[in-house]
């Protein structure tokens, strides 16, 4: 179940007009954090990000499933899309749940978490990449802009690559 803090956040996302993946980011950095916190455990990253999707679907961001998901994933999501506003069943509930504290905790490290993201970037072009990083030139303004920059100049200079 979303906090209403994720909730809220989310919709102001929506306010600013960001894309729904910002929008369901929030979901998924939850989830994260409640597997972090010993709440539950997950199998993989990859289990803790769908998680947080699918919550996010649940709460009303209009997050269709990926150009590549299976047939399977595609059906999981419209039901979690045509589920906004109604519960689960308690007993349903209650299973997941106790799945989940089955699992471990320890596979959202920042370690796993790096990991899975670099894997996840490698599976895109470059053309991809180069256009995500210029859309977020766009979206960041001339002051964001300026705070990544000397952010990416610290890190360089603490991994000892000055340029």
């Amino acid at each position: 179940m979303p906090t209403a803090r994720a909730i809220e956040r989310a919709r102001r996302d929506r306010k600013q007009g960001k894309s729904p993946s910002t929008q369901a980011g929030e979901f998924v950095r939850e989830e994260i954090e409640k597997v972090r916190a010993g709440e539950h455990g997950v199998r993989s990253v990859k289990q803790a990000i769908a998680i947080g999707l699918s919550e996010a679907r649940r709460a009303g961001v209009k997050l269709p499933a990926s150009k590549t998901a299976s047939a399977q994933t595609r059906r999981k999501a419209k039901q979690d899309s045509a589920a906004v506003g109604r519960k689960p069943s308690r007993k349903r509930a209650q299973a997941t749940l106790k799945a989940l504290r089955r699992e471990s905790t320890s596979t959202v490290s920042r370690a796993a978490l790096s990991k899975q993201a670099k894997t996840a970037a490698k599976k895109r072009s470059a053309g991809d990449r180069s256009a995500a990083a210029r859309k977020a030139v766009r979206t960041k303004g001339a002051a964001g802009r300026s705070v990544a920059a000397k952010k990416a100049a610290r890190t360089r200079a603490r991994r000892g690559r000055a340029k």
